[in-house]
C-alpha cells in the first residue's frame, strides 16, 4: 500500500536520452541514492535549509549533475515525497496491499506513520509546502497529491466500512464523509504541529476516531435481587 503515485524508471534520465541498459540502470541507481540522501538531509536540516547545493555534494555531484537526473528542483522534492512514502510503506507497514491489511491494523498502521512524523520535522515542512503549491495544475507535484488523496480516501473509506461491518465503528457514519475528514485533520494538525511541537498528532487522530467508534458494552456486576 503507498498513498503516492509509484512512477516507473527515472523521467529525468529518458527524457535525457539515457537508453542504453547499463547506463540506464546506473542512472536509476544514483537517482535512488539521491532520494534516499535527500530524505535524510531535509529530515535533519528542514526543507528550507535543504538547497540543491547542499544535496549534491551530499552525493559527491555538483548542482547541474544533480539536477541531470530530475526535470527541475520541483520534480526532486516532489520525487522525494514519493520515496518517503516507499520508505514509510517498506519500514512501518506489515503488509504490501490493502486487501492484506486487517481494518484495525490499517487504522493503527496509520497512526504509526503520523507518530513518525514528528520525528522528521523537515519532511513534514517539505509536504506542507509542496501540498499548497501544487494546487496548481501545471505544478510538477500536483499529480501526485491529487493521486494520493484520492488512494487515501479509498484506503480509510474501505478501513471505516469494514470496521463498521465488524460493529466496532457507529452505522451511522458515511464513511466516505468520515475519511475526507480524517484527511484534513492531518493535514492541519501537521500545520499547527509546526507551529506548535507540545501538539500530539496522533493522540488528535485518535480522539476523532473514538467519536465514531462503538462504545464497550459495560456488563453490571452487581448481581441480581433475588
Amino acid at each position: 500500500m503507498t498513498f503516492g503515485i509509484e512512477r516507473q524508471g527515472a523521467s529525468g534520465l529518458q527524457s535525457r536520452g539515457v537508453t542504453r541498459r547499463g547506463a540506464y540502470a546506473k542512472g536509476v541507481a544514483k537517482r535512488d541514492e539521491i532520494l534516499l540522501t535527500a530524505l535524510e538531509v531535509i529530515a535533519t536540516h528542514g526543507y528550507r535549509r535543504a538547497s540543491v547545493r547542499e544535496l549534491a555534494e551530499a552525493v559527491g555531484l555538483s548542482q547541474a549533475g544533480l539536477l541531470h537526473y530530475f526535470d527541475s528542483k520541483d520534480d526532486l522534492f516532489a520525487e522525494v515525497l514519493r520515496k518517503r512514502d516507499e520508505v514509510d510503506t517498506a519500514t512501518l507497514l506489515s503488509a504490501a496491499t490493502m486487501d492484506d491489511l486487517d481494518p484495525v491494523e490499517m487504522v493503527t498502521n496509520y497512526l504509526q506513520i503520523i507518530r513518525h512524523n514528528a520525528e522528521v520535522p523537515g519532511l513534514v515542512q517539505l509536504y506542507a509546502a509542496l501540498s499548497s503549491e501544487s494546487v496548481d495544475s501545471s505544478h510538477t507535484a500536483h499529480a501526485y497529491f491529487t493521486q494520493r488523496y484520492s488512494n487515501m480516501r479509498t484506503y480509510f473509506t474501505r478501513a471505516i466500512e469494514a470496521l463498521q461491518a465488524r460493529g466496532e465503528f457507529l452505522p451511522t457514519v458515511d464513511a466516505a464523509s468520515f475519511a475526507v475528514t480524517l484527511i484534513a485533520l492531518a493535514d492541519g494538525l501537521q500545520v499547527q504541529w509546526m507551529h506548535d511541537p507540545t501538539i500530539d498528532m496522533a493522540a488528535q487522530l485518535e480522539q476523532l476516531f473514538a467519536l465514531v467508534r462503538v462504545p464497550a458494552r459495560v456488563t453490571d456486576a452487581t448481581p441480581a435481587p433475588e
